[in-house]
């Protein structure tokens, strides 16, 4: 039993060590020269360790998503208002679009690094729109959706939505420091996407 808890503190301390360094290699380096490699070498642990762990090099940036992801996830889960449960649907979705853009924002290096992983990864079904954190917010957003318009298509209207913010465009918003005129804009989208539906001309 003791060797057990061990070994569950070795491999705890080894996921944080890899996160750390990959995080610090983004930061110094970009996303074009992170690679397993060199986030093994900066770990301090060896390369299989690395592949264990998160399988491949788009695995690792999937899990440092995820991680920078899961306060927003626990707010939109159970925390307050306007996040959280509470909130008229076009609330909520505003809340959630600006949380959203706060977090990319913090995180273009590896937001850019995700993309670029899924980009180059050989041979892979994987794709953006099956990662947890891309599941959670579709599901999310497509719920508020539904809710404020049942007579749209929410599904769909959610991947379009989400799908704006992954583009080169919006990176390049970002990396230039106008956050806010993104915001400006999915705030707009939102009141006029969810808003009341417009009533028939008169005949």
């Amino acid at each position: 039993m003791a060797e057990q808890r061990q070994e569950r503190a070795d491999a705890a301390r080894n996921r944080r060590a890899i996160l750390r360094a990959a995080e610090a290699l983004l930061a110094e380096h970009g996303p074009d020269h992170v690679s397993v490699e060199r986030v093994a070498a900066a770990a301090g642990v060896g390369k299989g360790t690395v592949f264990h762990r998160f399988g491949n090099r788009m695995g690792l940036m999937r899990a440092l998503m995820e991680e920078r992801a899961n306060a927003l996830h626990e707010a939109v889960a159970s925390g307050p208002p306007p996040l959280g449960p509470g909130a008229p649907p076009e609330t909520r979705l505003i809340a959630f679009l600006e949380a959203v853009v706060d977090l990319t924002t913090r995180n273009v290096g590896l937001m850019a690094a995700n993309e670029h992983a899924i980009a180059t990864q050989r041979h892979s079904t994987e794709s953006r729109h099956t990662s947890p954190v891309y599941v959670f917010w579709h599901g999310h957003v497509a719920g508020l959706i539904a809710e404020a318009r049942p007579e749209l298509d929410a599904e769909l209207l959610g991947h379009i939505v989400l799908g704006s913010l992954h583009t080169e465009l919006v990176m390049g918003l970002l990396r230039r420091g106008e956050p806010e005129r993104l915001a400006v804009c999915l705030r707009d989208l939102a009141t006029r996407l969810l808003g009341p539906s417009p009533c028939p001309h008169a005949g």
